[in-house]
């Protein structure tokens, strides 16, 4: 199993712990949820069940099927046939007899899968299992249950935060991230498929460090080759994964895409207000769980933009949606060698560049140690300032550090080394005096440049105090 050694090892100190553990897995659609609790718990499983997507499905006959389907589970793993339940109390109340009837004492391990699916309205399913874990499994030292959820907003909600009976009962909690550079190099190692790390955060960018999208890729095929089968051909698996993701995940897919296809327009995303007026939405409570559930589920992060006071921003995080926004979405022809014919255009030249800061911005813990600062306590973000000459300022990635010190960040993505001339060395002298008005003096200033093979060296160079290259992304 790539990457997630920290993980199964939690899991596998809970399975040994001898009390009663209620664990909950969240973490975006297709991250690797299942896939970990089946690679580190193969055979130990004693009963498991995934909930039934709500995706073209007969909402009004969801509960029906959800406990049918729950009943099924039951069957195929042991249980003798009965009457099938009416409710989520029967069926639990069933689950709880099949678990008695095999206890041999030893652990058992029951895993439910897209727990938020099983919450189908007026369903009852919350009231049913909080009575299944308050009044038998936690009394139970070798019971161990683990849910997991793509919806991550609902078992923050439901679960974690809850409020009601199931209050603190969650024992521990995984949320579960997209791969860094580093996991991703050994996936595709892994699977026998040869890529250049240049190449490697090209992927990222379009993929995200989501393992089920990268295990599409073919061995023996260039990347542009694989982007091509996967997302512009025909049959491509993820040609229709922008609307899936969004509907088996929200309950206002609509809404949601709304949000997103508005913060895909502006790479530094948007405050609150402007968000109201852009997409016509009213500000109120619904735009607020819309806001917080994206979040939840890491298509959208809310930062400070630095200089800005307390107008928090809200920017579009996702790769695999800003690359189907601005390629697969906006494609109109039919041409299925797309990405393979156009590799070298500047749309995709151009498109690079700030998809690499994206790539930059997930990276920052690897940048920090590159710099030999990750035990200092540093915030992070993109910053922007109109100038009198209207050609305005605009700087990449800050890092503001408790040691007095900002980084402030370059970065490029470059087929080579990167050269300095003296046209951008006067680019890169105003842009630090604009910075330095706007700090307090205690602060020093170190020009930072984030590239993918290095500086050459010049008369220019010397304006960078740090280069941080490709190698650098690519430490744990």
């Amino acid at each position: 199993m790539t990457g997630r050694k920290k993980e199964a090892e939690e899991l596998n100190r809970l399975y040994n712990s001898n009390r009663a553990e209620l664990a909950a897995i969240y973490g975006r659609r297709r991250v690797g949820k299942t896939y970990l609790v089946d690679e580190t718990f193969r055979g130990r499983i004693t009963f498991r069940h995934a909930g039934l997507s709500p995706v073209d499905d007969n909402k009004k006959g969801m509960l029906k099927a959800q406990l049918e389907h729950f009943y099924y589970s039951l069957l195929l793993q042991g249980m003798k046939k009965s009457k099938k339940p009416g409710n989520w109390l029967e069926a639990f109340y069933m689950l709880e007899k099949f678990l008695d009837e095999i206890d041999d004492g030893s652990r058992q391990l029951v895993f439910l899968d897209e727990l938020p699916w099983l919450d189908t309205p007026r369903s009852g399913f919350m009231t049913a299992f909080e009575g299944f874990w308050n009044t038998w499994g936690c009394h139970r030292n070798n019971l161990m249950v683990i849910v997991c959820g793509s919806a991550n907003s609902w078992i923050l909600d439901n679960l974690i935060n809850n409020h009601g009976g199931l209050y603190n009962r969650v024992t521990y909690e995984i949320k579960l991230s997209p791969f860094t550079l580093k996991e991703c190099e050994e996936f595709y190692i892994s699977r026998n498929i040869k890529l250049s790390r240049y190449d490697i955060v090209q992927s990222y960018m379009i993929l995200g460090g989501i393992p089920y999208y990268m295990g599409y890729f073919q061995s023996g095929m260039s990347l542009a080759q694989n982007i091509d089968n996967i997302l512009f051909s025909k049959q491509g698996k993820l040609k229709d994964e922008y609307d899936r993701l969004f509907a088996s995940v929200f309950s206002n897919p609509e809404i949601m895409k709304k949000i997103v296809g508005l913060l895909y327009t502006r790479n530094a995303g948007y405050t609150r207000s402007e968000i109201v007026k852009k997409t016509g939405m009213k500000d109120g409570g619904t735009l607020s769980q819309s806001l917080n559930a994206l979040i939840a589920s890491d298509f959208v992060i809310k930062y400070l933009p630095f200089g800005k006071g307390k107008r928090e921003h809200y920017k579009l995080a996702d790769p695999f949606c800003m690359y189907y926004l601005h390629f697969v979405d906006k494609k109109k022809t039919s041409e299925e060698n797309f990405w393979q014919q156009n590799v070298s255009s500047q749309q995709i030249v151009s498109w690079r560049g700030y998809a690499f800061e994206n790539v930059c911005f997930s990276h920052v813990p690897q940048i920090k140690k590159a710099l030999g600062i990750s035990g200092v306590i540093t915030t992070y973000s993109a910053w922007s300032k109109r100038s009198d000459d209207e050609k305005g300022v605009q700087i990449d990635l800050i890092l503001t550090r408790n040691d007095n010190v900002v980084n402030m960040c370059e970065i490029k993505y470059y087929g080579d080394k990167f050269s300095v001339g003296k046209e951008y060395y006067q680019v890169l002298l105003h842009r630090q005096e604009i910075l330095a008005e706007e700090i307090s003096p205690k602060y020093s200033i170190h020009n930072t440049l984030v590239t993918t093979f290095g500086l050459a060296y010049n008369e220019y160079s010397g304006i960078f105090s740090s280069v941080i290259t490709l190698d650098d992304l690519f430490e744990s």
